[in-house]
């Protein structure tokens, strides 16, 4: 067990709950220093209430805080893309709790002043226990409140950072050096050829975003389209893009809740990163919910990240307060599992988490090109927390801590017939 003087220095102290030693150079307001000297990338800590939001705040909550607010400095990356350093802490950076006496030498030391928390950042949405009064978890009233957080940024904003296709989803990369334009196109082709669209189906697509999928189904298959979602900037947004590219009459997207869509009958259904919103505890009325809205032999392909076990946990706070308020993943089986409940047959399941990793980086590239417009239009909190976000993001998928799954599962009639050749006819 380590030692600590009476007096402790901030690099001290820091180091004793990261035995294993920084990845990188780390410095503090008080003078002191850990890390290794020749490091490229360097984090200094500049002033006294960036200690207090650490101390009241222990782990990646506290330290997004203090960075947030300029409190804690990082220079050697970008801000719009921090990846190097989110790669260094996933592979380098293993925290110990100290002991009970190791924490209060520490906070002796440090000072009993900056376990007053300051105020949060105004990007930080409200903790779980605040947010009832929202309504209860995954409400629709809450639920809409968690979407407005983080869709409604600014349109401008994503296009910047998505490109031209404004598709805030994964991805599919035909080949490594493809384009992110070209593997947006080929996600929604395969999502396409996977439904097996064809001209006069009418297609629904819940959590539509800004209506790419809708306008890929309309525009290159001739399905009838109709998307929902609970954000009025996205939906203001596909209906100018639905507009433009002369698809009225084709496509639709409604700023509604996916429950509460009157139509029925639908011959296939598209869901391209909603489920990660529902919860988990959700999942038996969601898959109801899009069966009872299926014809049958009809097709639903359920794209979504996940966790690469069935072990419910948490989101951290990080991603909880500043991106996803009241977002749970959960393992591909647990979807599966529900799915086939519900009374849906799962016909084929694919992992693309290496698709997401690319995908994350295309973005990150995006916020540097139009890092200084981005931070004029949203300032630099927000600018800094979304290179963060997407940067951990990329880690996160590149060790796989977190996948992408799409399941592809089909509304079988009264007889069992799924309506489903002998083999997959959409190719890789």
């Amino acid at each position: 067990m380590t030692t600590l003087a009476t007096q402790v220095s901030i690099a001290e102290a820091l180091t004793t709950v990261i035995p294993d030693g920084l990845p990188f150079r780390f410095t503090a307001y008080d003078g002191s220093s850990a890390g290794p000297e020749d490091s490229q990338i360097h984090m200094h800590l500049a002033t006294e209430r960036g200690l207090s939001y650490i101390l009241t705040a222990p782990g990646d909550l506290g330290m997004v805080r203090a960075y947030v607010m300029g409190d804690l400095e990082i220079t050697g990356v970008h801000p719009g893309n921090p990846y190097e350093l989110m790669r260094l802490i996933l592979d380098s950076f293993h925290f110990q709790r100290p002991s009970a006496a190791e924490a209060l030498r520490i906070v002796r030391s440090l000072g009993w002043s900056h376990l007053k928390p300051p105020p949060p950042p105004p990007q930080e949405h409200l903790p779980k226990w605040r947010r009832t009064f929202e309504g209860l978890r995954h409400s629709k009233a809450r639920d809409k409140s968690a979407i407005h957080h983080h869709y409604d940024v600014s349109n401008t904003f994503y296009e910047w950072v998505l490109g031209p296709s404004m598709t805030y989803t994964c991805a599919v990369y035909p080949t490594p050096d493809a384009t992110l334009e070209e593997a947006q196109y080929e996600k929604y082709d395969l999502v396409a050829r996977k439904l097996d669209l064809k001209p006069g189906m009418r297609l629904l697509d819940v959590g539509c975003g800004w209506g790419g999928m809708v306008r890929h189904a309309a525009r290159e298959y001739g399905v009838q389209a109709l998307g929902v979602t609970l954000s009025a900037a996205q939906a203001e947004w596909a209906a100018q893009a639905i507009k433009r590219e002369g698809l009225e009459d084709r496509a639709e997207v409604r700023y509604l809740d996916y429950r509460d869509v009157p139509e029925r009958d639908f011959d296939v259904i598209s869901s391209i990163g909603l489920t990660e919103h529902i919860g988990v505890r959700n999942y038996p009325s969601y898959f109801g919910f899009l069966l009872d809205r299926l014809k049958p032999g009809g097709r639903l392909l359920n794209h979504c990240i996940t966790r690469p076990d069935n072990h419910f946990r948490h989101t951290g706070a990080f991603i909880d307060r500043y991106i996803f308020p009241d977002g749970e993943l959960i393992g591909s089986g647990r979807i599966i599992a529900e799915a086939q409940d519900a009374g849906f047959e799962v016909r084929h399941e694919e992992n693309l988490r290496e698709h997401y990793a690319l995908t994350l980086a295309a973005w990150n590239d995006n916020l540097v090109a139009h890092w200084d417009e981005a931070v004029a239009e949203v300032g630099a909190a927000t600018a800094k927390i979304w290179g963060l976000y997407l940067a951990a993001s990329r880690a996160g998928f590149e060790h796989n801590t977190i996948q992408l799954h799409q399941v592809l599962a089909v509304k079988p009639d009264a007889r069992g017939n799924s309506h489903f050749p002998l083999r997959p006819t959409w190719g890789s």
